[in-house]
């Protein structure tokens, strides 16, 4: 045992804490000044000196000595081994030595050098010139002329606020646009009124800028309106075959075949110069044949209208998003993006078309019976794809209801259904066939009243008697303020004893509409200066934009519209410049007629507050009432008190006399107002409630 060795026993039999043994790091040494004044630790072992290149070797009992001293110390305190933890005094300006958990590493590391990057003037010029190259690529509009004066107004009439009645003005200083013109469903309020149009009133003030309509894609949400906007304006319509075929049959149902001639055929990425703009119709899939986006340069800049969309990579008909085109015109620089906000709350990716396809083969190899499908009869994909397994499982196709029939046989004449004749039969000639050889494809998806599934389901058609065989497919979702009608359908089908597929099945229907994820690769594709969400309710929107930061949009130039919102955007700036008029024009579907909005207020009064009728003989002598007033009530008070009431209402207008001055009694009218006045405050103070009056008054 050596002379180190004896003076560490004699330290643990004294319990005295002790140091282990280890070789000072040649790379942690002190600075030579503050070596000096570093006085040696009374039980650290001198480092062992090299013989013939070798250090001395007594590993083992170093080993042996620094494990036991460890475990069995009883005195040994924490830290002990702590170089900070010596008692003896420090000098001043004397470091503090590393703590020991950095010890471990530290000796991993020991003999080995920290490797430096040099970077050279070349390389600090190549990170500067890809840093400047990033910036370009991901903020492309920066190279637009800040000096250019040009500005550009776009006016939201339909569409924000709701889900659908799409309707909004692009405008220039000459030259005015109306983009799509479409309709809205009402509410359960709208008493009598089956769609809602908006309201063209700020298309009147400049009409004399207007050089056409441009339409994105055939839905009811995006063209419906077209036919009440040409009885009172007619403008060159600029669309594919399919949106200006369908806009077709609507003329004719209005009877404006002869404006057919305002129709103007477009090709797909060929620009059209309408005014100063020009205008370019690029492809995306949604749940309709030849849906499209809008590339518009404007005097002020590039503008992007994706109306609606979702990025399908497998659509039904092979033709996927223009998406080289959305990213050409994102590299020229945009100046603002419109894009549809619908599903901003839904994570991920839309799912594809196509797996609604192997849907319906699993409920068709499940159907026993008659297969009857329903959907939205402009969704010709959808309607496609049930009508091939149809074929494939050898099943007659019977197409029911007047839009899915005119929509079917559109299509078909355009080429996008391509289903030979043989396959289709009519309606009277369904109970020739077995059940299990029978495709109903029919219209009421929504829970129409008046739609022909809503009819089978109540037993009121005229050639379709529901079994309990049937298997009714509903494939679409519920449009938001229609819950209550679908679920109403639900229940008369059940009822009828019928196997019914809606949500059960996840695929059995999918969404038209772009997800977060597909909301974000349109933005890094066009990567605009201003981003306005459209086609969707605030909170869809809102989301949109929440959306479009995370994107790299700056939030400042972001804005929330509402319908009527007038903006205005330049190269520099993007700001609400004014409110103009905006609203619905209620329409009945039966005559498609407008129904003002004093007859629907009236409506919604009579069907929340009831009304009282008052018809009554004043003798202008007596200031009496001759004889007995005739009283009656609706929707106000139940039968059993309507007695009770009329005697109340006959000593009201009793009272009402007797306060009356005599030369009131010339003038009926004057004495209608006063009984109304008093009948009114008593009913709301009785009954709460704010009933029509409708007093009639004959003076003698």
């Amino acid at each position: 045992m050596n002379e180190n060795e004896n003076q560490n026993n004699e330290g643990q039999k004294q319990g005295q804490p002790t140091q282990r043994n280890r070789r000072p790091n040649p790379h942690r040494q002190q600075k030579p000044q503050q070596k000096t004044q570093q006085k040696p630790h009374p039980n650290r072992k001198e480092a062992p000196k090299e013989v013939d290149g070798n250090k001395a070797d007594q590993p083992s009992n170093k080993n042996q000595n620094r494990k036991p001293q460890q475990r069995n110390n009883p005195n040994r305190k924490p830290g002990a081994n702590r170089p900070q933890q010596n008692n003896a005094p420090k000098k001043e300006g004397q470091n503090k030595t590393r703590p020991s958990k950095n010890r471990q590493s530290s000796a991993k590391s020991r003999g080995k050098r920290r490797n430096t990057t040099t970077v050279s003037p070349e390389m600090r010029a190549s990170i500067d010139e890809n840093m400047k190259l990033q910036q370009q690529r991901m903020q492309p509009w920066k190279r637009m002329d800040l000096g250019n004066k040009s500005k550009v107004r776009f006016t939201p009439l339909g569409g924000l606020g709701e889900i659908g009645g799409n309707m909004a003005v692009l405008e220039t200083e000459t030259t005015a646009i109306i983009i799509d013109v479409g309709m809205s469903f009402p509410d359960e309020s709208m008493h009598g009124v089956d769609i809602l149009v908006p309201d063209f009133s700020y298309l009147h003030a400049i009409k004399d800028k207007i050089k056409g309509i441009i339409i994105t894609h055939g839905h009811e949400d995006h063209i419906g309106a077209v036919p009440y906007l040409f009885k009172e304006l007619k403008f060159p319509i600029y669309a594919t075959p399919l949106a200006l075929a369908m806009i077709e049959n609507k003329f004719n149902e209005h009877g404006l075949k002869a404006d057919t001639s305002y129709f103007r055929f477009i090709t797909k990425r060929k620009q059209y110069e309408i005014g100063d703009m020009k205008v370019e119709w690029m492809h995306v899939t949604h749940s309709i044949i030849d849906a499209c986006s809008l590339a518009i340069e404007t005097p002020a800049g590039i503008l992007v209208h994706t109306a609606d969309f979702k990025i399908d990579h497998t659509p039904v008909d092979g033709f996927t998003t223009d998406l080289q085109r959305f990213a050409y015109y994102g590299q020229k620089g945009v100046l603002c993006l419109f894009s549809d906000s619908t599903n901003s709350h839904n994570p991920g990716f839309t799912k594809s078309e196509t797996v609604v396809g192997k849907t319906f083969d699993t409920l068709f190899d499940l159907a026993k019976g008659r297969v009857i499908m329903s959907t939205f009869s402009s969704n010709v994909h959808r309607i496609y794809q049930a009508m091939q397994r149809g074929v494939e499982y050898g099943r007659k196709i019977c197409v029911i209801g007047r839009s899915m029939e005119r929509n079917v046989e559109t299509n078909r004449a355009l080429g996008y259904v391509d289903i030979d004749d043989k396959h289709f039969i009519e309606v009277h000639e369904v109970p020739k066939y077995p059940d299990d050889e029978i495709l109903i494809v029919t219209t009421g998806s929504q829970g129409e009243t008046m739609a022909a599934l809503n009819r089978m389901a109540t037993d009121e058609h005229r050639h379709i008697k529901l079994k309990p065989s049937d298997t009714v497919i509903i494939s679409a979702s519920a449009i938001p303020g229609n819950e209550a009608s679908v679920s109403s359908l639900m229940n008369k089908l059940m009822k009828a004893g019928c196997t019914v597929r809606y949500k059960e099945f996840g695929d059995i229907h999918v969404s038209g509409h772009a997800s977060q994820e597909e909301q974000k690769l349109m933005l890094r594709l066009v990567q605009p200066k201003f981003f306005l969400p459209v086609h969707g309710e605030y909170n869809h929107i809102a989301k949109h934009a929440k959306t479009a930061v995370a994107c790299g949009v700056d939030e400042r130039n972001i804005l929330l519209m509402s319908d009527g919102d007038q903006v205005e955007i330049t190269p520099k700036y993007l700001k609400k410049v004014k409110t103009v008029k905006s609203g619905k024009t209620y329409i009945d579907n039966q005559n498609n007629m407008q129904i003002e909005d004093d007859v629907v207020l009236d409506r919604q009064k009579l069907a929340e507050d009831g009304i009282i009728n008052i018809a009554a003989q004043i003798s202008q002598q007596t200031q009496k009432v001759v004889g007995k007033p005739v009283i009656t009530t609706h929707g106000l008070v139940p039968d059993k008190e309507d007695r009770k009431f009329q005697k109340e209402i006959e000593n009201l207008i009793e009272t009402v006399l007797v306060n009356l001055k005599p030369e009131s009694l010339k003038n009926h009218k004057d004495v209608e107002n006063n009984i109304r006045n008093v009948i009114r405050k008593h009913v709301i103070r009785t009954k709460k409630r704010y009933p029509l009056i409708i007093p009639t008054i004959f003076i003698v």
